[in-house]
């Protein structure tokens, strides 16, 4: 029997992903598509890539005969989708908005879905909320020593994001015009996935009180994010590679590279690759995923697979994109 899903915000970047996805996964049966700005076009005349792949329509109509839901939507708008459409109990809900992730706001019927640090709760969970792009990236890089209480000092973090990263919607700073060729910083040490990256070094870490230095950047790539973060340390460069390493054992789309990495690794992948130097008395870590897979869809699909007792790499193998 086949996961039936259902899919709210279709349209956008992440709704794309997750349509390409879910389309191509062995247990999954796609229900419905909804959409309130393209309601009975084809699904394959806004995501013209899948086109052949599929004779979905979106509609404005939602059923009950599912087993999980996916909320594409924006911060905000999942809260609002829920309160204004109670989901029939039973059904699993993966949010990928920022609605449910700190849990002081989303009470505890709602498990934080980083699998590298969540798995086992994420098999039993009800509803997921997916984390942020940026926090995922920098959460890969600090697990480990947060998890042996290696955290005591100030960390340094420069991380660079595509423009998927901004959604769909134009801005001023997602014109192809002003991305080209350009770089800018944004949101420099306030950027709201601190509060998630925050939550979950703690959890790992009680004591963990350490001032995290955030420099978000727009890169004028179309998708991915590179990470690079800095932090004094007494571990040796062996010593730091083997905590990674053991750290994510067991952990199929985490991998620890010896070499230096670049983008074109994990770009329209669900990996996260991370890479460890000793400068000194200096611990660099470089961490890098795709912010729309491991970012997004592809790691709420891991989710539901965990969910339903599948093997967690069900339907991620392949690289699946327009871009």
């Amino acid at each position: 029997m086949k996961i039936k899903a259902g899919i709210v915000g279709g349209a956008g970047y992440t709704g794309g992903e997750m349509l390409r996805l879910l389309i191509n996964h062995p247990e999954v049966e796609i229900v419905f598509v909804h959409s309130n700005s393209n309601g009975g076009n084809l699904v394959s005349d806004v995501h013209t890539d899948l086109l052949g792949d599929t004779n979905l329509r979106f509609t404005e109509e939602l059923s009950e005969e599912i087993d999980v839901l996916f909320l594409c939507v924006g911060h905000g708008d999942a809260k609002k989708f829920l309160t204004a459409n109670p989901v029939k109990a039973g059904i699993k809900i993966i949010d990928l908005s920022q609605d449910f992730r700190l849990a002081e706001a989303a009470g505890e019927d709602w498990v934080y879905g980083l699998p590298e640090l969540n798995k086992e709760q994420i098999k039993k969970a009800g509803f997921i909320a997916n984390p942020g792009c940026f926090a995922t990236s920098i959460q890969l890089a600090l697990l480990p020593l947060a998890a042996k209480g290696l955290l005591k000092g100030e960390i340094h973090i420069n991380a660079t994001t595509g423009s998927t990263g901004a959604g769909q919607g134009l801005s001023t700073t997602s014109h192809f015009s002003w991305r080209n060729n350009n770089l800018s910083v944004y949101k420099a040490f306030e950027h709201q996935h601190l509060h998630e990256i925050g939550q979950s070094l703690t959890q790992l870490d009680a004591e963990f009180d350490a001032t995290i230095n955030f420099i978000p950047q727009r890169g004028d790539f179309t998708r991915g994010i590179l990470a690079a973060i800095y932090l004094d340390s007494d571990l040796t460069a062996e010593e730091a590679i083997a905590l990674y390493e053991d750290y994510y054992a067991g952990n199929p789309f985490t991998k620890v590279s010896a070499k230096n990495i670049d983008l074109k690794q994990v770009v329209n992948t669900n990996k996260g690759i991370v890479h460890v130097e000793k400068h000194g008395n200096k611990l660099l870590i470089i961490s890098m995923i795709d912010n729309l897979l491991k970012g997004a869809s592809g790691q709420a699909v891991q989710n539901m697979n965990l969910m339903f007792g599948l093997d967690e790499r069900q339907g991620l193998r392949l690289k699946a994109s327009a871009f």
